[in-house]
């Protein structure tokens, strides 16, 4: 194992061209997202042809997104313009390719017609798996990863993982993210499938509050941190993400709070009239 950790290969050759894993892993990532989300379509009144042709508008756009994000962060970085392109490198940033996704999502919603806030229930399950294997592309990648660890006891993977740039060890934030996902994604799935909710949008609030606990304690462990000012970018906007999934949900409590007061009113009226 301790081998392993201290060569973690990039990619493989085939039929003379390069597969960088870290692409494969986003490739695999994207394609589990969809399937699942296919699955998943009929929970919510959708075809897996709706599913589809969602992707052609969410994929790109989130690939776009998520690269611009990562290199408006990274300026300093990107001496010669076309290294922007080369994402098989690394460098795309979560956040921005969720609100390339977002716009594909209000896009395909606005031309074909359908319920976003239904939509965004099945997607986020499929999302939060899809980030889980997705972060596995760090790994080969050798990035994402936390402070170093000094403490030879502690060296040792997935605690910690070996670090070839830096010839030492490091926390493996990468992968406590991809667990912390893997175990969100069967509660949202438990959600979606069990229990009866009577708001669309619910299951995608709990995801933004489960994701964004999990992504800003996380974040605050790496070394690695796209920074606005003194302040993390990534855990501010997953802070932004807890606060949004609370106030969806306080929201649809009150209303049904309200609703059911009104009706109750209604049925006093008719009983004292008849």
């Amino acid at each position: 194992m301790l081998d392993l950790m201290l060569s973690i290969p990039d990619g493989f050759y085939l039929f003379g061209f390069k597969i960088h894993f870290y692409g494969l892993t986003s490739a695999l990532s994207y394609l589990l997202g969809v399937v699942l989300a296919m699955v998943f379509a009929k929970k919510r009144g959708f075809k897996k042809e709706d599913i589809l042709t969602l992707a052609c508008y969410i994929i790109p756009l989130a690939i776009i997104g998520a690269r611009i994000y990562y290199v408006l962060f990274s300026l300093d970085h990107y001496t010669n313009f076309w290294d922007v392109f080369k994402i098989w490198e690394g460098g795309l940033g979560f956040y921005g390719g969720l609100i390339g996704g977002a716009l594909g999502l209000v896009l395909y919603c606005l031309i074909h017609k359908k319920n976003i806030l239904a939509l965004a229930d099945i997607i986020a399950p499929a999302l939060i798996i899809s980030q889980s294997l997705g972060r596995w592309g760090n790994f080969f990648n050798q990035e994402a990863y936390g402070y170093e660890v000094t403490n030879p006891a502690q060296q040792w993977f997935p605690f910690a993982v070996y670090i070839e740039a830096n010839s030492s060890w490091h926390l493996a934030t990468f992968f406590y993210e991809s667990l912390w996902n893997f175990v969100s994604f069967w509660l949202l799935l438990a959600m979606l499938y069990k229990a009866n909710f009577k708001n669309n949008c619910v299951v995608f609030a709990f995801y933004l509050i489960f994701y964004g606990t999990g992504r800003s304690w996380i974040e605050g462990l790496r070394t690695d941190s796209l920074y606005l000012g003194s302040m993390r970018v990534s855990q501010v906007l997953s802070i932004v993400f807890i606060i949004c999934g609370i106030g969806y949900l306080a929201y649809c409590f009150f209303k049904e709070h309200k609703k059911k007061d009104t009706t109750e009113k209604i049925l006093e009226i008719i009983k004292k009239d008849l």
